[in-house]
């Protein structure tokens, strides 16, 4: 295990009906803000009431933007810096998911600045001030409610890219699980496939092996995000199911899965990003896509964990490493489409032949993490494991 410096300072508050609490806990660092969420659903099923019922108790001001795109975009970001000033807020409230917590942290480091806030985002700039962000999560998928990472998309250059900063670390998070009841099976799914990504991001590519907890822990949130997954495709007010999913799920992402581990190297979001980026699809719908074909490329060369995930997640056995690693594969895969979401370019509409203008951009981002080994010729040669 390698060392590491652990440091997480979001406050959770999580438990059922936990949303009443947002304005007590607004209030301690904050007197007027923005409320942000996406499209109407949080009107439909009451959550919008709850926020705002209790933000005006604690007397609360507030001034309404919805309309945050599942891939966020940055001339979203860029317009609501400007009514955040106008309205001279001191923070931001997001409900709903990783989109709109990722747009308001674009948003708490934007205002803060006279600059273009895509500028944080291509690292021409670093953040040294920012509003604060508080959080009411509708969906369990990114972790972006405990993390200290934002993932915006910029419409105009075709760009899905992301920075961290300690300052975007939201303030305090609230955690709900019954906000998530009314959460549709679709994006149920692609929460849980976001969230088995994220820790397989670590476990299949840690410089150091020799990381038990670690591993045992990864292990645990994919079989708990599975099982709990199933219950609720069965019961989607499952309130335990939800509670162990939305935990699951912020877990795989807050820092804990990656300590002691070597610096993060995340390929399978790398290529996704430009999924998303080009095509506009779910970013757990391109995952389900690139994963399983980052992985076929990936366990020709290193089987050995690929093999453990499939013994001690999937309860698999084979005398052969090689046969068992693709076993796994062939296990992540086949849960992925029972879900139903896309394992195939071609189930997203997204043909062979755009390959080679999906790999050009993902390249380019590659070469933005430092991910050396992933030219635009061998991310071809994983998206051609996708056919």
């Amino acid at each position: 295990m390698q060392s590491f410096t652990f440091h997480n300072p979001t406050k959770i508050v999580f438990g059922a009906d936990k949303t009443d609490d947002t304005g007590k806990e607004v209030s301690k660092f904050a007197k007027k803000v923005m409320l942000l969420y996406g499209k109407e659903s949080i009107k439909k099923n009451g959550i919008h009431k709850k926020v705002t019922k209790s933000l005006t108790d604690a007397g609360i001001e507030f001034v309404e933007k919805g309309g945050v795109k599942p891939n966020p975009v940055i001339s979203f970001v860029r317009e609501s810096i400007q009514i955040f000033k106008k309205e001279k807020l001191d923070a931001v409230v997001a409900v709903g998911g990783g989109s709109v917590i990722d747009t308001a942290k674009a948003i708490a480091v934007g205002a803060k600045t006279d600059f273009d806030p895509w500028k944080f985002y291509i690292g021409e700039k670093i953040p040294e001030t920012a509003f604060p962000v508080a959080v009411v999560l509708t969906i369990a998928a990114t972790a972006s409610e405990m993390n200290p990472t934002s993932v915006i998309t910029n419409e105009e250059t075709l760009q899905k890219y992301s920075f961290v900063s300690p300052l975007l670390y939201p303030s305090v998070s609230i955690l709900d699980p019954k906000n998530t009841f009314t959460v549709p099976v679709k994006q149920t799914s692609n929460g849980a496939i976001d969230t088995i990504i994220h820790t397989l991001e670590t476990y299949l590519n840690a410089q150091d092996n020799e990381i038990m907890i670690i591993d045992s822990i990864i292990e645990a949130i994919v079989s708990t995000t599975i099982d709990s997954a199933e219950k609720i495709f069965k019961n989607p007010k499952d309130y335990n199911a939800r509670a162990n999913m939305m935990w699951s799920a912020t877990l795989a992402l807050n820092g804990l899965t990656s300590t002691g581990s070597g610096p993060k190297i995340f390929p399978m979001h790398m290529i996704e990003h430009s999924l998303s980026a080009i095509y506009d699809i779910s970013h757990g719908a391109g995952l389900a896509i690139v994963g399983p074909a980052w992985m076929k490329y990936k366990s020709a060369l290193t089987p050995d964990k690929f093999a453990k995930l499939g013994k001690n997640v999937f309860g698999l056995e084979d005398e052969n490493i090689n046969a068992l690693a693709q076993k796994t594969i062939k296990a992540i895969e086949t849960w992925f489409k029972k879900t139903g979401a896309p394992i195939r370019l071609s189930e997203a509409e997204i043909p062979e032949s755009d390959i080679p203008r999906i790999a050009e951009n993902a390249a380019k981002l590659a070469k933005k993490w430092g991910l050396k080994e992933y030219s635009s010729q061998v991310i071809e040669q994983i998206l051609k494991l996708a056919v």
